[in-house]
């Protein structure tokens, strides 16, 4: 469950167009690690214990995200893609290394203190889109926002805002069995961008 040789990160930014092939022996290098980066993976590495078995899912991985650059992360079945989006996604500590978010090592914190950065500053798209189905699709969107404690007025214009951002202001008060597969996919990507204005996913 290593990180192998067929598993490929791909990276797109204004600036470039980075293609990395994960080292034979499981470690990534892909050091742009400083302050400019909205992620940070040094040397992080993760073990499960299986019994008497212990599972080497991650060896010494190093990524450097900048704020606005888009990552796809490609690989077999095993080679150890949830494991890194759950280190990244604040559901998992690593056995080794640190994990910076936003320039916020993340790496030791609590149980609560893991719960505010994924509130505050992580955002997910599921495949199945996980959507209330008591809620309207500007329900949906509005919820993060309403966690978050925004006010009335700045939580319909951010809504407002994302819902026609994704072309569907005239679905709005639809709930999600009203609407289509890529409709409800397209809420749940409002709703992932729904922040507070100036936060880590916010557009």
């Amino acid at each position: 469950m290593n990180l192998n040789e067929n598993s490929t990160i791909l990276g797109t930014s204004k600036e470039s167009f980075i293609r990395l092939r994960i080292l034979i022996h499981g470690v990534a290098e892909w050091v742009e690690l400083n302050n400019d980066n909205i992620i940070d993976l040094q040397s992080v590495s993760r073990v499960y214990t299986m019994g008497e078995i212990e599972v080497h899912a991650l060896r010494g991985v190093s990524l450097g995200i900048k704020r606005g650059q888009a990552i796809g992360i490609m690989g077999p079945s095993g080679s150890g893609k949830t494991t890194l989006l759950n280190l990244i996604g604040a559901l998992d500590r690593p056995t080794q290394g640190r994990v910076i978010i936003d320039n916020v090592d993340i790496t030791n914190m609590t149980e609560g203190e893991l719960t505010n950065v994924r509130r505050d500053k992580i955002s997910y798209v599921f495949q199945f889109f996980n959507l209330l189905p008591v809620l309207t699709a500007y329900e949906n969107v509005e919820l993060p926002l309403l966690i978050a404690g925004v006010d009335e007025d700045a939580r319909k214009e951010r809504v407002d805002h994302l819902i026609s951002l994704v072309g569907l202001a005239e679905r709005a008060e639809h709930r999600p069995d009203e609407l289509s597969g890529g409709e409800q996919q397209r809420i749940a990507i409002a709703r992932a961008l729904a922040k507070p204005e100036g936060s880590a996913s916010s557009i």
